[in-house]
């Protein structure tokens, strides 16, 4: 069984199939904060996708993260380790980018996660 999750006119914000739940690429919806909060916002909605697909972070398997600008990815990983803990972290890939659709854009967040 497939279940979709979070409908929009282009995609869906997840998928999950065999157990195994597969997120779009989130990002944050206050482009004014800083890379930091731009994650901190992002791994809060994606607590919001993981419980929709029962599930939570201490299950993640896999994440992709991209970045506009590389010099922040010390401030993007303090935001990624003050929200998980250190025994769950999962596989991460950092993702230097040109560009995310929007100049205040700073990070997308895309992860692949255990699922009932």
């Amino acid at each position: 069984m497939i279940k979709r999750l979070n409908s929009r006119p282009h995609l869906h914000g997840g998928v999950v199939h065999n157990g195994v739940l597969y997120a779009s690429g989130h990002a944050a919806t206050d482009l004014s904060l800083d890379m930091k909060g731009q994650t901190a916002e992002i791994c809060a909605k994606l607590d919001a996708l993981l419980a929709q697909a029962g599930s939570d972070k201490s299950r993640l398997l896999h994440a992709r993260v991209y970045l506009t600008d590389m010099s922040g990815k010390a401030a993007m990983t303090e935001a990624w380790t003050e929200w998980l803990d250190a025994a769950d972290l999962p596989s991460r890939a950092a993702i230097g980018v040109a560009d995310l659709g929007d100049p205040r854009r700073l990070v997308e967040i895309v992860i692949t996660a255990a699922a009932d």
